[in-house]
């Protein structure tokens, strides 16, 4: 039996652990991110994956520091076979990537090398991408530039896709690929190839400040970016001095009108943009409900006419 050690934080990661477990492999330590507050109230919550190795049974391990010699003994005398990393937010120091003889797996969400970095599915939306993918490598010091062991075929991006949906979907895919790649890598079955750095792109990580419309792009980007930037950091505006989050909308051709001002047109709500115009389809003001475009058009019939501000 493959003795492994995992490393994850995320639902995506605890859903990975409890396949890992499904299919037979001997988890003998998960390390994930320590408890954090949440929520509006600031509740300490555990991760995912703390929850999901208490019900398995497994040992949870929580560290602060990495490279501490404790961890380390700990990572050495466990025996693992192979470390499997997926979604862990931290990048592992060499002293780990060393111990196991498997080396160490890593789940990514991009046909590498395309998207490296902490934002690769965000950043496909964001830019436009017609296709991502999965790619399943070995780590080694760098940012995602470890040899590839297996990579999905290319996954078409829709023009309805969200970051959180797409997210969900290639991380499924992944665990499938993983878990058939961990096997034929041990049995000798697959050889990882390297990357090809001349092509490479990287993300980086996306900030709140990211989601501060600008009207001056086109109605096709802005529309991309509210996908991308769903469910954080969303997509906001300001209007009468209070923030304005544009959760859903649409691109059109035609031009309605400046960018940044606002037109009610038969109970749709119209944004003007750099080019062509963005029809809201859904938006929530600061202190009230999320609702639909044509109920917000008759509950505040005064924005029509105005412009929309930062948010800064």
């Amino acid at each position: 039996m493959t003795r492994v050690i995992f490393f994850g934080t995320p639902d995506p990661a605890a859903k990975a652990l409890r396949r890992l477990t499904e299919d037979g492999y001997e988890v003998v330590g998960v390390y994930t991110q320590p408890d954090r507050k949440s929520g509006r109230v600031k509740t300490v919550q555990p991760p995912p994956v703390k929850l999901a190795a208490l019900e398995l049974g497994l040992t949870v391990n929580t560290p602060t520091d990495l490279r501490s010699e404790q961890v380390l003994q700990d990572l050495t005398v466990a025996s693992a076979d192979i470390f499997i990393v997926l979604a862990y937010g931290r990048l592992l120091p060499p002293e780990i990537l060393k111990i196991p003889q498997g080396g160490v797996v890593n789940v990514h969400p991009s046909l590498l090398p395309l998207y490296r970095g902490p934002s690769p599915v965000v950043s496909a939306i964001r830019d436009g991408a017609s296709v991502t993918g999965v790619s399943v490598m070995l780590v080694n010091e760098g940012m995602d530039t470890g040899p590839i062991l297996v990579q999905s075929p290319p996954v078409p991006i829709k023009d309805t896709d969200r970051a959180d949906q797409l997210t969900d979907q290639l991380f499924t895919l992944g665990i499938n690929l993983m878990i058939e790649s961990i096997s034929a890598w041990q049995k000798g079955e697959i050889s990882a190839l390297p990357q090809d750095d001349d092509v490479a792109t990287v993300t980086r990580l996306i900030a709140k400040s990211d989601g501060d419309l600008d009207f001056e792009m086109t109605a096709a980007e802005i529309a991309r970016l509210i996908r991308a930037y769903h469910p954080w950091p969303g997509t906001f505006t300001r209007w009468n001095g209070r923030l304005l989050k544009i959760l859903e909308a649409t691109a059109l051709d035609d031009t309605s009108g400046p960018p940044g001002v606002v037109k009610i047109y038969g109970g749709q709500c119209l944004i003007g943009t750099g080019e062509g115009t963005l029809r809201v389809e859904r938006l929530q003001l600061e202190g009230r409900g999320v609702v639909a475009a044509t109920e917000f058009a008759r509950g505040y019939p005064d924005i029509d006419g105005t412009l929309l501000r930062s948010a800064d």
